[in-house]
């Protein structure tokens, strides 16, 4: 039988700025999601708490045993909300580690187990501004973040010199810029973490920078 995966709801061990930015991801990785389309909870609420808890946080700078009473309330609010989400998209995965991930969830891992990172696909690579494009490629199991590199394509569509173009935690929206206009560049994606440390790298895929 194949282990059950689970979201990760160790929040107590959470800093509260970890707390809200763990809400912010999982916010932006479940709108829209189709894996997961009916939410138990309105994500604009869940917005709205985090909203609530950086205000809180934010007040507490100025110190008090009020304003450190309202931040606890606050962070123990979207704790709550997190656990309905989480409880929600572990029961919706389909025990399928991508899908998870895509929640914006990070998964349960045991560490006495080691499991080779999978080899990630660019599924697509958008031109949304000038000198930068945007690539989106498949969700890891495992991954903590995604290194890319890139290289200009020269005569005969023979790659120049690969050079890296940066880590990033989204696998949806990997922003890579500095681009000059009107080249083709290739790109590859690995995943990075797990207990291999990296995946084989992506299979290359060309795009032209406006």
């Amino acid at each position: 039988m194949a282990p059950q995966v689970k979201p990760v709801l160790g929040f107590k061990t959470q800093s509260d700025q970890q707390v809200a930015t763990t809400a912010t991801a999982v916010i932006k990785e479940m709108t829209g999601n189709p894996a997961f389309p009916n939410p138990p909870v309105d994500l604009k609420v869940v917005q709205a708490a985090v909203d609530e808890l950086n205000a809180a946080l934010a007040a507490q700078v100025q110190g008090g045993t009020a304003a450190t009473a309202l931040k606890k309330n606050k962070r123990e609010a979207v704790v709550t909300l997190l656990r309905q989400l989480a409880h929600y998209v572990h029961d919706t995965c389909g025990n399928n580690p991508a899908v998870l991930l895509s929640s914006g969830f990070q998964l349960v891992t045991s560490s006495r187990t080691r499991y080779p990172l999978a080899k990630p696909s660019i599924v697509s690579i958008d031109a949304e501004k000038s000198t930068e494009l945007v690539l989106k490629v498949t969700p890891i199991a495992n991954a903590r973040c995604y290194e890319v590199q890139s290289a200009a394509l020269g005569a005969n569509s023979t790659p120049g010199e690969w050079k890296n173009a940066g880590l990033f935690t989204n696998s949806r929206a990997i922003t890579v810029g500095n681009l000059i206009p009107g080249t083709t560049y290739v790109f590859q994606v690995r995943a990075v973490g797990g207990t291999t440390r990296y995946s084989d790298w992506s299979d290359p895929v060309a795009h032209m920078s406006m």
